[in-house]
């Protein structure tokens, strides 16, 4: 870290503010002059109401909004502007002679005057941060520097960002922070290899916890409570950070969690999906370290009416890019490509901008404090990647902008009473390619309900139709389905030979249940690049066998679908068994029959698919998407460009950038090994390993596990 930054000194704070009190006194003049409803009568009006309404902002507002913050949680800031045009209309009350005919135009004059404040102050700072850093230091009080802290660390999540794509914007420009970081050699960067779910609820479960056991994808059917579990459902999320919390996670005891999806048993977190309990029912409820109040991580960052305008008009600005980027791709008939209308232009900023910017605040707040670890989401990329594609110019533009607020916290890092260090790292990366659903003409929803003998209703799609789209393409995935690959002609054998043996039990499966079917007795759920298939209906891992008898043409059928690369299963006599068109894979045994369906995955494919073999709502099919290497596209079975969920491609290899005088992490596989390094780093620090005490245990907890080994 650079030497200390300097606060802005007395004499050049004073001047500030006599220039800011003489623009708003003459912007009060001029909407005097220009406004129906606002009139100034006297010359010493404007610079006294200027005055008094310096005065209240600094004195007044933020005690207003400490009262007021919902209003402004549930308006995104909007709200702050009615109460601050409340505010001018209450000072033209006090002032004799003002006029102010209604709070409509107190609010127009609330809005002038919230740009031509931040205009000026924007104008006479040397760096926005200082004046930040000096206002949150009156608030909270002076903060002496102690030298016998160990470095604090902000670990820094860009979400989906592959570590190819990161070298490219490195080298191309549109990573500028951290480009210089590694040229000037302060930080080194690495990748880190996920699990077969690469995304987030897997990947952050397990760098912030230490395991993500039984974790199978961002959503997944639990069959013993007829119930699909999703991580970004706040109740779901409570549930599963209690199974996986034992009190020692990454930001234990007084560490910070910014816009995560769980908390790593930080003591302080706002925009995180495990802690809304005021949405979560009482008795699913996590007992918290320290009390919040709804919204308030917004605090700081709405409590100035200047930040509410600045994101309305970044926001605007991002809403043109969306709109710019999807007419171009329409223009220029860009495939692959999803549709980008309806809301989700006005949707998008949401993530791209207005998280971005309330976290980045309270990483501020959190320097500020001193907290010794702090982890943060920056959801931008992966949200435009979705739609936009991994490296199109929309897409980068907004990773652009989430490498503008690194280079700012590193700045404002050096203004904090203690030392920070910045770890850059990624959950998981993306892969491009043709959504499934598109490029054959049915959902794999469809396609096993077709397969298992459901009916077969309207033909359903999530793509725009053209000319390039068969309009029978169903019937040709019927035949690729059907088509004489040596593992399904293998499979029909089996089922013909298994005609006649004898099964212990037999059912009737249901058309019913709290999750819907896409066929009597079969539930399908997707995520990402992955899709899994329960059979509710009976109980426990359904085996090969057991599928091979009820639903004869399941197996085969996908093993040759052209959009399907492997599927795992579990044999009765084999144990866990990796099927794909050409050959299959006994886990267990490690022998290759034919081609292995695996090799396209990489080297540790087979020991990320067997561990999830092992886990307790393990589906009884597990389908993974086709990787092409030629091309390096996959087809993800939801309708996004860019996608992620499971092995293939840019998705499994994420990005980590630490400081280079670290001890190098080596090859990590899975988030458990990530966070085993991140740990490390910190132990390395002087930073003291969590005891967890008094903490509650989780069944798939660290502590839990490592106990349940040493009985075994």
């Amino acid at each position: 870290m650079g030497p200390h930054g300097r606060l802005l000194r007395t004499g050049r704070t004073l001047a500030r503010v006599v220039v800011t009190w003489a623009a708003v006194t003459g912007a009060l003049v001029v909407l005097s002059d220009r406004l129906d409803g606002f009139e100034l009568t006297s010359w010493w009006q404007p610079p006294v109401m200027a005055l008094l309404l310096g005065l209240l902002s600094a004195l007044a507002w933020p005690l207003v909004m400490r009262v007021a913050l919902p209003v402004a949680f549930f308006t995104l800031g909007l709200g702050s502007f009615l109460l601050f045009g409340a505010l001018v209309l209450a000072v033209s009350y006090a002032i004799p002679g003002v006029q102010m005919s209604s709070l409509q135009v107190a609010v127009w004059v609330a809005i002038v005057l919230a740009v031509v404040s931040g205009l000026v102050s924007s104008l006479l700072a040397v760096d926005e941060d200082e004046i930040f850093f000096r206002r949150a230091r009156r608030r909270a009080g002076a903060l002496a520097e102690d030298a016998d802290r160990p470095p604090g660390v902000l670990f820094l999540q860009i979400d989906a960002l592959s570590y190819d794509t990161a070298r490219r914007a490195v080298r191309d420009g549109w990573m500028p922070n951290l480009a210089s970081w590694l040229r000037t050699g302060s930080h080194a960067m690495t990748s880190w290899h996920t699990d077969w779910s690469s995304q987030t609820g897997a990947a952050v479960s397990g760098i912030l916890h230490g395991s993500n056991h039984d974790i199978l994808g961002f959503r997944w059917y639990e069959k013993d409570r007829d119930h699909i579990t999703r991580v970004s459902h706040p109740t779901d999320a409570v549930e599963v950070e209690r199974r996986h919390s034992d009190g020692r996670g990454l930001l234990a005891p007084d560490g910070a969690g910014r816009g995560n999806l769980f908390t790593g048993d930080a003591a302080h977190v706002s925009l995180t999906m495990s802690s809304l309990s005021h949405v979560v029912p009482a008795r699913a409820r996590r007992t918290r370290r320290t009390p919040s109040r709804v919204g308030s991580g917004y605090y700081a960052y709405f409590a100035n009416p200047v930040n509410a305008l600045r994101t309305i008009g970044v926001s605007l600005v991002d809403v043109v890019r969306e709109l710019v980027a999807a007419a171009r791709e329409r223009r220029d008939d860009v495939r692959p490509r999803v549709s980008r209308g309806g809301i989700y232009p006005l949707a998008r900023p949401g993530v791209t901008v207005i998280s971005r910017d309330v976290v980045v605040f309270a990483l501020l707040e959190d320097m500020l404090a001193g907290r010794p670890a702090v982890y943060a989401d920056f959801l931008g990329y992966d949200e435009a990647a979705h739609h936009g594609g991994l490296e199109r110019a929309d897409s980068l533009a907004v990773l652009r902008t989430i490498d503008q607020q690194l280079g700012r916290l590193r700045r404002a890092a050096t203004l904090a009473p203690r030392e920070y260090h910045l770890v850059v790292l990624s959950d998981h990366g993306q892969t491009q390619g043709w959504a499934f659903a598109d490029r054959f003409g049915e959902s794999i929803e469809e396609l096993v309900g077709r397969l298992c003998g459901g009916p077969v209703g309207a033909r359903r799609s999530t793509g725009t139709r053209d000319s390039r789209r068969p309009v029978e393409s169903w019937q040709v995935a019927t035949a690729l389905a059907e088509s004489g690959g040596p593992i399904a002609r293998r499979l029909r054998d089996r089922v013909e030979r298994a005609g006649a043996v004898r099964h212990d039990h037999d059912f009737e499966p249901g058309t019913t249940g709290d999750v819907p079917r896409v066929a009597p007795g079969v539930v399908c759920v997707v995520s990402g690049h992955q899709a899994m298939v329960s059979f509710p209906d009976l109980p426990g891992r359904v085996s090969l066998e057991e599928i091979e008898r009820h639903w004869p043409g399941l197996l085969p059928g996908l093993v040759d679908h052209d959009g399907v690369g492997f599927l795992l299963v579990h044999s009765e006599e084999f144990g866990p068994v990796v099927l794909g068109r050409d050959g299959l894979h006994r886990l267990a045994t490690g022998v290759v029959i034919g081609a292995d369906p695996l090799l396209p995955y990489g080297e540790h494919a087979a020991a990320l698919v067997a561990r999830v073999s092992t886990f307790p709502h393990c589906a009884d099919v597990v389908i993974n998407s086709r990787y092409d290497p030629d091309t390096d596209e996959a087809s993800p079975f939801e309708p996004h460009v860019g996608s992620h969920g499971g092995l293939g491609g840019p998705q499994q290899h994420a990005l980590l950038a630490y400081p280079r005088a670290w001890t190098a992490p080596g090859e990590v596989v899975g988030a458990e090994h990530l966070h085993r390094v991140l740990r490390g780093w910190l132990s390395d620090l002087g930073h003291p390993e969590p005891t967890g005490e008094g903490a509650a245990i989780g069944e798939h907890s660290p502590t839990a596990l490592d106990a349940a080994q040493v009985r075994s």
